[in-house]
């Protein structure tokens, strides 16, 4: 008897649970391996709301095809148009799911799910739950995969860190090794596919609003077996967190969804108590520069513009890097309803009441548009993806596939708030058909395979352990890391140019050699954090370098991707995806360009309303110019 096929689900976040439970649907067994809970996933981060179309926002003139619109407009037209389509196409039925689950989203006097405005619309087509959405969210896909654990469908492995795939010799995945975080016991887990769903890399940047689990080790790990990794060089960095010493907490985007202010004072260096300072001497610059959009532009042009104001202008509160965002004009209730979550995060944290005292915030890194490179198998129309086609969000790697904020599909240069949520759901559901219907066809599975093979993968990475446990060199892996950060978010986040990234390559470079003579303060085999985080910060500098190679090479600014030595826009030479292979020999990456596909919408320019640049660079304190879109 032919045993029941295996997949391999690496990640426990929304796109993981969602993958787990389609597969469990399919008939197909899934091990579901996560670093944490997986109801601790980052995906619980997740503020302001999932975009999507229903009947309300259409009566706004709103539709799925706006919504497509709006993110290929907002991702700078860098991302393929059949998977965007498709993504949009079904968001409308992954509401309704959610709500069959039992998702308590806000509604409407009237009992209708509620909606708010997010950053890239004029429409409301957001949908929430409170300030708590990811969260939310998660809950209900873990109680639908805690119903097929019960059913023996799927098997959890929480506290269990991703080490490698398993290639067979054609080049195959079929299975992986991974490391029990307590004992430290290194097995291997055969899967007839093997799904990552491990999401971003904010740790390569130090301070970013990631949990301590994104670091990109386990897309580096495949990037290193063989996986091409896209897009590395574009990083959304979102412009309102609450800076912190130790990391960035995100104010969502749904207070500015929920009329949130962003202004400075006009005067450079005004310490007064802002509830002292009158309109007449407040600089609402977005509104001012954006009249259309307002406090509702995208994250990386309100990034930009915090940035240009608090670091080039001076202008930040206190002369320092942060402006308000001022929820204090809205009635508390509404505030508590709407917003309850972040306004309590910000309370912890900064210690002040935002129903009446504006918050302080600066942007930080906080998502990464690329990730390992996809692919699809499009309609013969290019709109949309054929539901069920083997070979559904798969890398390079025949049978590794990757879902959710770890590939690069969906978001283009820059990702719209609230379709994170959306696209790692509908990936999960999506793709998992097309991946159970690999696995069906497959004439050998990977339980009958030698046990050669297996064992091979996890002798390696037992060496690879003990190489690190007994290092005894005189650097520090936690030093490292910190420089990498400190390094990275100076050159290849906010303003990028070729000197300061050439810069940074060199410093990298040097961190990299520093990194062979590293040593650990803990050389114990239990619970052992430091050799998980050691070995993890070898992987975050190659995949450093993927990010700032990208970054060099790509002599434009798109998106995210904002270099002032070139400050346009270059569609001939790169409306493309930069595809970066990492080399063995060289232990360097190599970088190509891929075409993208088109056929549903055209490039036009990315200006949301912005008035002439006259108008919007007109000193604050002076007669605000009245600008019409």
């Amino acid at each position: 008897m032919i045993p029941r096929k295996r997949v391999i689900v690496v990640g426990g976040g929304l796109a993981g649970l969602a993958a787990a439970i389609k597969l469990a649907e399919e008939d197909i067994a899934v091990d579901l391996i996560s670093m944490v809970p997986v109801k601790r996933s980052h995906s619980v981060c997740a503020q302001g709301g999932i975009n999507a179309c229903n009947e309300v926002a259409r009566q706004q003139g709103f539709s799925e095809w706006e919504h497509m619109s709006e993110t290929l407009y907002g991702g700078d037209y860098l991302a393929h148009q059949p998977p965007v389509y498709e993504m949009t196409h079904w968001a409308p039925r992954i509401i309704d799911l959610f709500d069959r689950m039992g998702v308590p989203f806000n509604r409407t006097p009237e009992g209708n799910r509620d909606l708010r405005l997010f950053g890239g619309s004029l429409f409301k087509r957001t949908f929430f739950a409170g300030a708590t959405t990811g969260q939310q969210l998660l809950y209900a896909l873990d109680e639908q995969t805690r119903r097929a654990e019960a059913e023996g469908k799927v098997t959890k492995y929480e506290f269990w860190e991703f080490l490698w795939p398993v290639l067979d010799d054609n080049g195959v995945c079929v299975g992986c090794v991974a490391q029990d975080m307590r004992t430290m016991q290194i097995r291997a887990f055969r899967g007839d596919a093997v799904v990552m769903c491990t999401g971003g890399n904010g740790l390569i940047f130090g301070q970013s609003t990631n949990s301590i689990v994104c670091t990109g080790g386990a897309a580096s790990r495949c990037y290193q077996a063989g996986a091409w990794y896209a897009n590395g060089e574009f990083i959304q960095v979102h412009p309102t967190a609450i800076p912190g010493a130790d990391k960035c907490r995100l104010m969502s985007e749904s207070a500015r969804g929920e009329g949130g202010r962003v202004w400075v004072p006009r005067k450079a260096g005004d310490s007064r108590d802002p509830r002292q300072i009158p309109e007449s001497e407040r600089w609402y610059f977005l509104e001012e520069k954006y009249p259309k959009y307002g406090n509702l532009v995208p994250r990386d042009i309100a990034t930009r513009e915090i940035f240009d104001v608090c670091v080039n202008m001076g202008l930040g509160v206190g002369g320092g890097n942060m402006v308000y965002l001022d929820l204090t004009h809205k009635p508390r209730e509404y505030l508590e309803t709407k917003l309850g979550g972040i306004l309590d995060i910000y309370r912890k944290f900064a210690g002040d009441d935002p129903c009446e005292l504006p918050m302080k915030i600066f942007p930080a890194v906080h998502y990464t548009m690329g990730g390992l490179w996809a692919t699809y198998t499009a309609k013969a129309d290019g709109k949309g993806m054929v539901y069920g086609a083997p070979n559904t969000m798969m890398t390079n790697i025949e049978g590794l596939y990757a879902l959710g904020e770890v590939n690069y599909q969906y978001h283009g240069a820059t990702r719209l708030g609230a379709n994170a949520l959306l696209s790692c759901t509908f990936d999960g559901l999506f793709a998992g058909k097309g991946i159970a219907e690999r696995v069906r066809g497959l004439p050998v599975a990977a339980a009958d395979m030698e046990a050669n093979l297996f064992d091979d993968a996890v002798d390696s990475e037992t060496r690879k352990m003990q190489n690190l446990i007994d290092a005894s060199g005189s650097e520090n892996p936690y030093e490292i890391a910190r420089e990498m950060g400190l390094e990275m978010t100076a050159a290849s986040t906010v303003v990028k140019t070729e000197a300061r990234m050439t810069q940074a390559m060199s410093v990298l470079h040097e961190l990299q050699d520093r990194y062979s003579r590293i040593s650990l303060s803990d050389h114990g085999l239990w619970t052992n954090q430091n050799l998980s985080f050691a070995r993890a910060v070898g992987d975050m500098l190659k995949l450093a370098e993927v990010i700032l190679l990208g970054g060099l090479m790509r002599k434009e600014s798109r998106g995210a991707h904002y270099r002032t030595d070139y400050p346009e826009r270059d569609d001939e030479r790169f409306l493309k995806t930069t595809v970066a292979q990492w080399d063995a020999g060289s232990g360097r990456p190599s970088i190509r360009y891929e075409e993208i596909t088109m056929g549903l919408a055209e490039p036009k320019a990315r200006t949301y309303g912005k008035v002439e640049k006259d108008a919007a660079e007109k000193k604050p304190g002076k007669e605000k110019v009245a600008a019409s879109v």
